[in-house]
């Protein structure tokens, strides 16, 4: 094979099982496959795989507990917008899970190219490119409150440790032991492949349906 040309810029495209071809510097909507998304979500770790159980804590399994969670804050919450909840890890199929330590060292250089990602997948499925900050925010708590139970639970930190860090989730009831506790219970990858792709379509049916009233580019 002939070496690459020096005077050519580096390769900045990830060919996916799709076949798709995602140019990170530019990402179009046309390349974005659920598929792909689902494939890569699951076998993606949380935590860097620092955590209990036979199998990894996948983000596909995260992002669909940040969801629930996030519907139990917001019962009335439109489909359009469960499903941007859904998505808010989604350019992690493409550059992974970084953990928020690591996120802080690199700085905007990484964000950067995660608004792209995220804006690119959001156009895919019918989302306006940058959500309402409302809909962000409420991503952001049900995030962290989903943080904090995979860290005592899954990652082996105290309970005081993970109320200083994320903060102690309110409305959660405690369990037999008296801990606040959700129950994670970390999934094969096939298995969460399977279920994140299972979400999508249910939250997308729902959509929908409701597209047919409101428009999810309104306030809704």
């Amino acid at each position: 094979m002939p070496a690459a040309r020096s005077d050519q810029p580096p390769r900045a495209w990830q060919r996916m099982l799709s076949g798709r071809r995602l140019n990170l510097l530019d990402p179009s909507p046309l390349d974005v496959e659920l598929t792909d998304i689902a494939h890569g979500l699951a076998r993606v770790a949380r935590w860097n795989g620092q955590t209990f159980g036979d199998h990894a804590f996948s983000v596909a399994e995260h992002s669909m507990i940040v969801e629930d969670i996030a519907l139990m804050l917001k019962p009335d919450l439109p489909p359009h917008w469960r499903l941007a909840v859904l998505l808010h890890d989604a350019p992690e199929y493409v550059i992974g899970d970084m953990i928020s330590p690591f996120k802080a060292v690199i700085g905007e250089a990484y964000k950067a190219v995660e608004s792209r990602l995220q804006g690119a997948i959001h156009l895919r499925f019918g989302l306006p490119a940058e959500i309402p900050l409302s809909v962000k925010k409420l991503a952001k708590r049900a995030d962290i409150i989903c943080a904090y139970f995979e860290a005592v639970e899954l990652a082996g930190f105290e309970d005081g440790e993970a109320a200083r860090i994320f903060g102690r989730p309110r409305g959660f009831p405690l369990n037999s032991d008296g801990k606040l506790r959700y129950g994670l219970e970390p999934l094969p990858v096939k298995i969460a492949q399977k279920k994140f792709m299972e979400r999508f379509e249910l939250i997308d049916t729902l959509r929908e349906t409701g597209n047919k009233r409101k428009s999810p580019h309104g306030n809704g």
